[in-house]
């Protein structure tokens, strides 16, 4: 009960701070866009 309470307040959240549909793909595109730069970064360090 309690993990879903926490996925709940986590998912309004995220919600909450996007606002739109099109917003959360942003975020996701963004947030997939600062993985991809951090494993580039660090495949030139190697």
């Amino acid at each position: 009960m309690k993990k879903l309470m926490l996925f709940s307040i986590a998912i309004v959240g995220f919600l909450a701070g996007c606002h739109t549909v099109s917003g959360v793909g942003r975020d996701i595109s963004s947030g997939g866009q600062a993985v991809s730069n951090a494993s580039d970064h660090v495949r030139s360090e190697m």
